[in-house]
């Protein structure tokens, strides 16, 4: 048993640490404590507990593991709490010292990913290669044959929780440079991502599309890299910091107006380049400058007044809010912008819109049973509305609840809103 007390460098200041008043507001917003009604599994508890381990009090025991790992780090608490509590930095340091303890079970794993194939691009691609044939050739057969229960039922959920891999990689086919045919009005940075590059290709090549729709000229690097948030979401911290130096330097060369992300996790993450740096003399500045930058892609578009598609687009919407994007980024208004900028759409104000679906990022694989419950809430609400398409700006978000309504066979639609817009678009009068 561990009973160092948590490291100096990577916990938040003592002022963040003492920010909690305990008033119990993020009670009723976390996932978590509505399964269980534990005070440990509250935000509140959690935020004891880090106190006491950070203080020497308490060691990293496997209940403190636990609940570190059994939050889902929406940032729901942070949107509700009155004394601004940076609760996505105490947890994420917590996992920290959990990881540099050497007292995680699975640790090697976590590292074996986040430091041996996500930081590689053809690394990663080589894996998502092979996953893309088991896909297409083994995947029915072993699921028929049912070999996967017998071994663990948490591994064939997991199989089925994946995302298609895309049959063309989006960094194949968008170039280094894009410009459109009017006169460009702004020069942007494209970040492809790891499995957006990989699993959402489409999804890459509608943002590229909409971008020059929008008169803008578009870089898409190939120097960059992962943008870190997996890593950094489960404490790997020296990683995160290698992916993101690299990403800064590769940008910065640029002279961007912009770097315009489709994905919420890695736009959280990258507007935080400056805090993950803040102890970086070199990288520091540099980290903030890159952040300030960053756009979400709905947030950017709101932004430059994006063309309004001329052809209506008829269906039945409703609109999930990514954690990452609702809480992480206080962004809420633009996406609705978006949608409410195509004619012929019937939106839907889907009920308790920002509650987290369950993702998580891998917490759906690690988490299963909490994560299904949470998506269970999700799909109610979503049905509930009686739409025919569920959009929302994240791919995490986008798997989780379109496993959620298959499981039920439901024939509705999980879109990104920029998906949306560009078949708005594409709309012929």
């Amino acid at each position: 048993m561990d009973t160092k007390p948590l490291h100096k460098i990577e916990i938040p200041s003592d002022d963040i640490l003492t920010q909690c008043m305990h008033c119990g507001l993020c009670l009723p917003v976390c996932p978590t404590y509505s399964l269980t009604r534990l005070e440990r599994s509250s935000p509140r508890g959690r935020i004891r507990l880090i106190k006491e381990v950070t203080a020497g009090h308490l060691p990293i025991t496997e209940n403190f593991r636990d609940e570190m790992y059994f939050c889902l780090d929406c940032q729901a608490c942070a949107t509700v709490c009155p004394a601004g509590v940076a609760y996505g930095q105490l947890v994420e340091a917590a996992r920290a010292q959990i990881l540099l303890s050497g007292t995680e079970k699975f640790a090697w794993l976590k590292k074996f990913f986040f430091r041996r194939i996500f930081p590689y691009n053809q690394r990663l691609k080589l894996a998502a290669r092979l996953l893309r044939f088991y896909q297409r050739y083994l995947q029915n057969i072993v699921q028929k044959s049912g070999v996967l229960r017998l071994i663990s039922k948490k591994l064939d959920r997991a199989q089925g929780m994946s995302p298609l891999i895309s049959s063309q990689f989006s960094d194949a086919f968008i170039p280094e440079r894009l410009v459109p045919g009017n006169h460009p009005r702004y020069r942007v940075g494209m970040l492809t991502g790891c499995l957006m590059n990989v699993m959402f290709a489409d999804i890459n090549r509608d943002t590229v599309e909409v971008l020059l729709e929008n008169d803008c000229e578009i870089i898409t690097p190939k120097q960059q890299v992962c943008c870190g948030s997996l890593a950094g979401h489960n404490g790997d911290f020296e990683i995160a910091r290698h992916l993101a130096r690299k990403n800064i330097d590769v940008f910065l060369s640029l002279d961007l107006d912009a770097i315009v992300i489709n994905s919420a996790g890695c736009s959280a993450f990258m507007k935080e380049y400056g805090e993950l740096l803040h102890e970086d003399e070199e990288y520091r500045e540099k980290a903030e400058q890159l952040s300030r930058i960053v756009k979400d892609i709905s947030e950017f578009l709101v932004e430059i007044n994006f063309k309004k598609p001329a052809v209506p687009l008829k269906g039945k919407i409703t609109y999930h809010d990514a954690c990452h994007l609702a809480h992480s980024q206080k962004i809420t208004r633009e996406p609705r912008e978006v949608l409410q900028g195509i004619p012929g759409l019937e939106i839907i104000e889907l009920a308790e819109s920002t509650w987290c679906c369950g993702s998580a990022g891998i917490y759906n694989v690690i988490r299963q049973e909490p994560s299904m419950q949470i998506l269970d809430r999700k799909i109610k609400n979503i049905l509930a509305t009686g739409a025919e398409i569920l959009v929302t700006g994240n791919p995490g978000c986008m798997g989780q609840i379109a496993y959620g309504l298959k499981g039920i066979n439901s024939a509705i639609e999980v879109i990104h809103p920029v998906t949306l817009l560009n078949r708005a678009y594409k709309q012929k009068g």
